[in-house]
C-alpha cells in the first residue's frame, strides 16, 4: 500500500518531518511526503471559508498544488491520501480524487469548527490526535455527530529530530540539569493565569519559552503583575533546554478538553519529568503517578513542582519511566505503522 502524507511546515520542521516520514516505510506500506506548505502561505486558507474563497476565484497557486498532488498520486500510484493539520484541499477537488482519502486533525476544539469539521464530509476517515473534546462529547462522539463515515483515535508522537538518538535508559538521566523548571509554547490568554503563577512562585527557577509577541508579553505582564518576559527559541534548541531541565509542565490551550500535543511526548524523550494536565485522558497516553504526573489546577501544579523539587530520587524515576514509555510506544515510525495498519484495514473493509 502507498500512502501519501500531504503536510504544511517550514525550515527545520519541514526537513525532519519529510524525512522521518519516508523513513516510516516498511512492510506496511510506502509513506510518501508531500509538503503543501511552499504554494501558498497558510494564513490565506487555514479557516474553510478562505479556503472556499480561494477555489471561487480560481487561485493559480492553489490549482498548482492540486495538479502537482494529484501527478504524485498518478505517479505513484497511491491508495491513500492523509492531509495533515492546515487543511488546503477544497471539497470538490478531493471528490475528483481516485484515493482514499483521511483527515487528520492535530489542533483539538480550538480549530475544530474552523478547519475540521467543515471538510469531514470529504474524507473517508477521521485520525484524530486526542480522545477529549468538550464536556458533553468525547471526539470520536463529536465526529460521528458531524458526519465522519470513520473515526479513529490516532495520537500524535515523537520524531527522532526531538530526541538523542544516541542515549538510552543508562544515559538519559546522566546530563547535568541546571533547570529547574520549563515550559516551551505558544503564550495563549487561556494558559496565561498559570504560567503567570508558576513564574510568580518559583521566579528564576521557572525558565518560560514560546511564541510570544511583544504585544502579547505586555498583556501578559500588564494584566498579570509582571510575572516575565517570555522569550521565543527556535525548534532546533529545543532538545539541548530539555536536556538541562529536571521538570518540564505541559499546558494545553483549553485544559484537560486540548490535550494531546507533540511536548507530551518531547519532554520525557529528553530525560524531563512532565507534570501535565489532561485529567481523566492522560491514560491514554502514559500511566498517571508512574510515568507522568498530572494536575488539577494552578495551586496543584505549583504544589508537585515544589514536591518533585524536593523529592529528586523520586522525579528521576517518573522521569526514567517516562523516557521507557515514550521511546517503547510513541515513536513516529509506531505511529506510521499504525495509520497504515488502520487504514488498511478501513480499505479491505
Amino acid at each position: 500500500m502507498k500512502i501519501i502524507y500531504s503536510f504544511n511546515k517550514k525550515g527545520f520542521e519541514a526537513q525532519y518531518w519529510q524525512q522521518e516520514i519516508a523513513a516510516g516505510s516498511g512492510q506496511w506500506g510506502t509513506f510518501i511526503p508531500f509538503n503543501h506548505d511552499p504554494y501558498l502561505d497558510v494564513l490565506r486558507y487555514v479557516r474553510a471559508q478562505l479556503l472556499d474563497n480561494l477555489y471561487f476565484n480560481r487561485e493559480p497557486a492553489l490549482l498548482q498544488m492540486y495538479e502537482d498532488l494529484r501527478s504524485l498520486i498518478a505517479r505513484e500510484g497511491a491508495d491513500a491520501l492523509i492531509v495533515d493539520n492546515c487543511f488546503p484541499y477544497h471539497p470538490e477537488f478531493l471528490r475528483t480524487l481516485n484515493v482514499y482519502k483521511v483527515l487528520r486533525t492535530s489542533d483539538g476544539p480550538l480549530a475544530a469548527y474552523d478547519r475540521d469539521f467543515a471538510y469531514v464530509h470529504a474524507y473517508d476517515h477521521v485520525l484524530y490526535h486526542s480522545p477529549a473534546y468538550s464536556a458533553d462529547l468525547d471526539m470520536e462522539e463529536k465526529l460521528r455527530y458531524v458526519g465522519a463515515r470513520r473515526a479513529d483515535f490516532w495520537p500524535l508522537g515523537l520524531f527522532d529530530r526531538m530526541f538523542d538518538t544516541s542515549l538510552n535508559e543508562q544515559s538519559i538521566l546522566e546530563h547535568p540539569r541546571d533547570l529547574d523548571i520549563v515550559f516551551v509554547g505558544a503564550l495563549y490568554v487561556n494558559k496565561m493565569p498559570l504560567l503567570a503563577r508558576v513564574k510568580k512562585a518559583f521566579g528564576k527557577r521557572a525558565h518560560l519559552h514560546g511564541l510570544a509577541s511583544w504585544k502579547m508579553n505586555a498583556y501578559f505582564n500588564a494584566k498579570h503583575g509582571w510575572p516575565g518576559w517570555i522569550r521565543p527559541i527556535s525548534f532546533d534548541q529545543y532538545v539541548p533546554l530539555y536536556q538541562r531541565a529536571r521538570i518540564g509542565i505541559n499546558v494545553h490551550n483549553r485544559g484537560i478538553y486540548t490535550v494531546g500535543n507533540f511536548r507530551l511526548f518531547e519532554l520525557p524523550a529528553n530525560g524531563v519529568m512532565q507534570i501535565s494536565d489532561g485529567g481523566r485522558f492522560l491514560p491514554r497516553w502514559f500511566t498517571p503517578g508512574k510515568e507522568i504526573v498530572g494536575y488539577e489546577d494552578a495551586d496543584d501544579l505549583v504544589r508537585k513542582i515544589a514536591y518533585y523539587l524536593d523529592h529528586d530520587d523520586e522525579r528521576r524515576d517518573v522521569a526514567l519511566a517516562g523516557y521507557r514509555a515514550v521511546v517503547g510506544r510513541h515513536r513516529i515510525r509506531q505511529r506510521l505503522q499504525e495509520a497504515a495498519e488502520i487504514i488498511g484495514r478501513a480499505i479491505a473493509a
